[in-house]
């Protein structure tokens, strides 16, 4: 059986999420680059995997799926030696999965409200300061989920905090989170904690705040 292929570009937080999971799983990943600059993603080829062309893409030995929650869900569970970054007590699935809405619904969709629609498609050069109350609501919401624990859901991390701090860290030049101070502790855990974290997340990181820095002129 092949290594299952992960479509990716190391700016996007949920294809470092993606490779966050497989790291904590320990799976060997065929990682192959998309360069939307060169418009890799809109190819007859990656458009017949993936008509919405979005990274990250799973192509598992023929099966193909996109959006990073399904795919992190699916890879733990069919290479994960255990359940615990997505229980199989429904409970706790059932908050991980709460967790994953969130992530999508308010953080990632404050960064695509504030940064990826209006300057990285349209190019616009200033952040809609109108706009930053997105993250203000997203920022209490995730300090308050996180108060009196060290992961947000159970003793050890999971999906949740995979996903959220991959898209929270890459807010912070816009809206930093540092007056949360639960929020401010839990990104210093994952930093020590996640497997992967530095190989992956770091390095993008300081390349999409890096790009950020250069299309907008009133950070």
């Amino acid at each position: 059986m092949l290594r299952p292929i992960v479509y990716y570009t190391i700016t996007s937080p949920p294809s470092r999420s993606t490779l966050l999971t497989a790291a904590a799983i320990g799976l060997d990943l065929d990682i192959r680059n998309i360069d939307f600059m060169k418009g890799e993603h809109l190819t007859p080829e990656f458009l017949k995997m993936n008509p919405q062309h979005t990274v990250p893409t799973l192509n598992d030995n023929g099966f193909t799926i996109w959006d990073s929650h399904v795919i992190n869900t699916y890879l733990v569970g069919k290479y994960a030696k255990d359940d615990s970054l997505y229980p199989k007590d429904l409970n706790l699935r059932a908050k991980v999965d709460q967790c994953l809405y969130f992530e999508n619904g308010s953080l990632f969709y404050g960064l695509s409200s504030i940064f990826i629609k209006p300057i990285l498609y349209k190019g616009n050069k200033e952040i809609a300061k109108d706009e930053l109350y997105l993250l203000d609501t997203a920022y209490k919401v995730l300090d308050k989920m996180l108060e009196g624990k060290k992961w947000l859901v159970g003793d050890s991390y999971t999906l949740a905090d995979i996903s959220n701090v991959c898209t929270l860290i890459t807010l912070d030049i816009i809206k930093p989170a540092d007056k949360y101070k639960n929020i401010t502790r839990w990104v210093k855990r994952c930093e020590e904690t996640l497997p992967g974290y530095a190989q992956w997340n770091k390095p993008g990181l300081e390349k999409i705040h890096k790009t950020m820095t250069s299309l907008i002129s009133n950070l």
